[in-house]
């Protein structure tokens, strides 16, 4: 099995090379999957698409471990489903499968009972491709550094207690990783943790939310002149704040800097904003604010509003948690994308900004096709507030030109 690795937009001049690295036999696949995915899947179910006659990597996908059993079904079904149907779109049908089932061992719990456990699951999971057409090649549980595969022969089985994973760092993907500059794979649960609210919760952020919530929720309900007063309102305390948050010294540590972002937004802005972005061409405005400039700015602001969001205020989250997914995906970040998106979609499975990117992301597209999308909408809508500001008759703000009756020639703007 091949990958090919290339890079995304700001990374280290090497990473622009493409370098093909092979892959040989179930341990260094299961090394692997960390690298392909951006992150460690903890508690995941993973699909990877395989082309070609030497298993190209293609398309993957990623769903949280349903801890029921009677979801199974459903969720085999589903990813089956939507891995063939992003490969397709993409070009071509995957002709074949690899099955990760990823998860630690609980209380009273040992890896092999992982193992033991989930493997219905992944009888599913091959039902579910083959009825599709398209074969389950390998299928492996990655449990507390070791891991397993359920499709080794009779012949040759594996271990019972597993194979150890590789040390950190002694690979060959990890050694070309490191040769493009690349950083190494981080874990789910510390890229999910700078998006989810801290504990023990914070009451006055709640305090703050009922607040606004009593004051804009019914004027939004009286016309849409008044929602456009919100709508601005809220994209100026955004941009404000983005501006507050850009000025601020960089911390290199991720947790000390997320803490720093969280002090330098008022409860009561916070809140607003956060309100006034469950509306939808709010939300599409602001998202808008995914170039370089930026970027950064704008992923810290969302960050920060998604970690506000607790309580009874926790589905407010999939809006700004929708659009860290898109920034970062935007800035060719897809781990956090993912991580975002899944939250999102754990919170709200119908929002449909959430599931458009989620399905993007996993199809491989390019975010560029959105990007010039929103730079359109954004040019429309400037030009058509510039058409109202000049009036019908396009004379209105204009100083007298000469044709008009004060006779003077009129300036031209720049």
């Amino acid at each position: 099995m091949t990958h090919s690795n290339q890079t995304q937009h700001g990374q280290s001049p090497r990473a622009s090379e493409e370098v093909k690295i092979t892959l040989r036999g179930p341990g260094e696949l299961a090394d692997a999957l960390p690298y392909l995915m951006g992150f460690h899947p903890n508690d995941s179910i993973v699909l990877v698409a395989l082309h070609g006659e030497h298993g190209r990597f293609g398309g993957r996908v990623r769903l949280g471990l349903p801890h029921d059993p009677g979801e199974w079904p459903e969720a085999a079904g589903q990813l089956a489903d939507c891995l063939v149907k992003n490969s397709t779109r993409r070009g071509a049908p995957p002709d074949a499968v690899v099955v990760f089932v990823c998860q630690d061992p609980g209380d009273d719990e040992s890896a092999t009972d992982v193992m033991e456990k989930l493997r219905p699951l992944v009888q599913r999971l091959r039902l579910a491709c083959g009825a599709l057409e398209v074969p389950v090649v390998e299928a492996l549980c990655v449990s507390a550094g070791r891991w397993w595969s359920y499709l080794t022969p009779e012949t040759a089985p594996s271990p019972p207690d597993g194979a150890a994973l590789p040390q950190p760092g002694s690979t060959t993907m990890a050694a070309t990783v490191a040769y493009l500059g690349l950083p190494s794979p981080s874990s789910l649960r510390d890229l999910e943790s700078r998006l989810k609210p801290v504990e023990p919760r914070d009451r006055e952020h709640e305090i703050a939310l009922d607040t606004a919530s009593a004051d804009l929720v019914p004027r939004m309900l009286i016309d849409s002149a008044t929602c456009d007063d919100i709508r601005n309102r809220t994209l100026t305390l955004a941009r404000t704040a983005m501006e507050r948050l850009r000025k601020a010294p960089a911390i290199a540590d991720a947790a000390r800097a997320d803490r720093r972002d969280d002090r330098l937004l008022a409860d009561d802005e916070a809140a607003q904003i956060i309100l006034g972005l469950q509306d939808r061409d709010t939300r599409d405005r602001a998202a808008e604010w995914m170039e370089p400039a930026q970027a950064d700015a704008a992923l810290r602001l969302w960050r920060a509003l998604a970690r506000r969001c607790a309580g009874t205020y926790a589905e407010h989250a999939a809006a700004p948690l929708t659009l860290v997914g898109w920034v970062a995906w935007s800035s060719g970040d897809e781990a956090e994308a993912r991580a975002a998106l899944g939250l999102a979609l754990d919170l709200e499975p119908t929002y449909t900004f959430a599931r458009l990117l989620h399905h993007a992301v996993n199809a491989g597209l390019d975010p560029e096709l959105l990007r010039s999308s929103l730079r359109r909408e954004r040019r429309r809508r400037v030009i058509a507030a510039a058409k109202a500001r000049r009036g019908p008759d396009g004379s209105a703000g204009r100083a007298p030109g000469r044709h008009s009756p004060g006779g003077r020639r009129a300036r031209t703007r720049r």
